[in-house]
């Protein structure tokens, strides 16, 4: 797992990319009462705005982490927003990306340097 200076954590799976929020950011946002994905198949470059999130403190967007194509979302949090409260690392992954090479997530922060940005 990896993550970002925006509080995105990012898994690869073969050319596949993850992408969820953090428990931190899940927090910092209150409880989140409305999720607004993209379409599967949108192409996406790394700081497009991707996911609308709002929660009863604030309205926030996700941004690509990476440059690729939306493969799949997780459909279920537009009927259950509040899954990215209850497990923000599990369940409440936001959508796939595939990429041309999963390696451009090597950059991104490991487990500890994540720990360490948000103490």
């Amino acid at each position: 797992m990896k993550f970002t200076e925006d509080h995105e954590w990012l898994i690869a799976d073969g050319n596949i990319i993850t992408v969820g929020i953090t428990e931190h950011a899940s927090t910092s946002l209150g409880d989140v009462v409305f999720v607004e994905l993209p379409e599967v198949g949108t192409e996406v470059e790394k700081g497009d705005e991707v996911v609308v999130i709002e929660s009863v403190k604030a309205a926030s967007d996700i941004e690509a982490p990476v440059d690729g194509e939306i493969v799949e979302v997780n459909s279920a949090l537009e009927d259950e927003p509040g899954k990215v409260n209850e497990d923000p690392l599990g369940a409440a992954w936001f959508f796939k990306v595939k990429v041309a090479d999963a390696s451009v997530i090597d950059d991104y922060m490991d487990e500890a340097a994540y720990k360490a940005l948000v103490e």
